[in-house]
């Protein structure tokens, strides 16, 4: 134990750990100032003089930037709709199904039969039956009957992969599907006829 009268020992103690009056690393004490010598510089440059841009005027000049790229994307995209075709790549398939159980099952169930949105595995389709139009009601949504608008949350290419995975469940027959919903409904005889 140390002396009780070496200089280095302060007066005070706490539950029997004295406290040493020793000089901090030099290093330390340099990184110390160094913060503070940043710290007004920072101020200064993004504060004072205002010639920087703080962190939500950077971040809106790069979202301007994503956003302006997304449009152009979806807008070449918009423009080659007639000439797509549904895509017979396994990998483009699977990254469709993989997209379409994550965000399409809950309303088409996953294997296309039908829940809120309409069957997708019978030819009768509410919004156009070939693949250009399946892309646009992905794209564009069906607001009015609740389906949102994919085209601000889906990149083309995951857009073109859903659609495509889409196009391989035509013709099959899933457990209990729901019915048709654009045939003709048989109306009720009118008491007058």
């Amino acid at each position: 134990m140390n002396d009780p009268k070496d200089p280095l020992l302060l007066d005070h103690e706490a539950d029997g750990i004295r406290e040493l009056d020793n000089n901090l690393p030099t290093w330390w004490v340099w990184l110390f100032y160094m913060t503070i010598i940043f710290a007004g510089i920072y101020l200064g440059y993004y504060h004072v003089l205002k010639a920087g841009d703080l962190q939500d005027a950077a971040f809106q000049k790069e979202w301007q930037v994503g956003e302006a790229l997304k449009s152009a994307a979806l807008q070449k995209f918009e423009g080659q709709l007639g000439s797509l075709a549904p895509s017979q790549d396994k990998a483009v398939l699977a990254q469709g199904q993989k997209t379409f159980t994550t965000l399409c099952s809950p309303c088409h169930r996953a294997d296309g039969g039908g829940l809120v949105g309409p069957n997708l595995c019978d030819d009768y389709w509410i919004h156009g039956s070939n693949y250009a139009d399946n892309v646009k009601t992905i794209l564009n949504g069906v607001p009015e009957k609740g389906m949102i608008t994919w085209k601000s949350i889906l990149k083309p290419n995951e857009i073109q992969a859903v659609a495509s995975y889409i196009y391989t469940l035509r013709g099959t027959h899933p457990v209990n599907p729901k019915p048709p919903e654009n045939q003709v409904q048989p109306t009720k005889p009118s008491i007058f006829e």
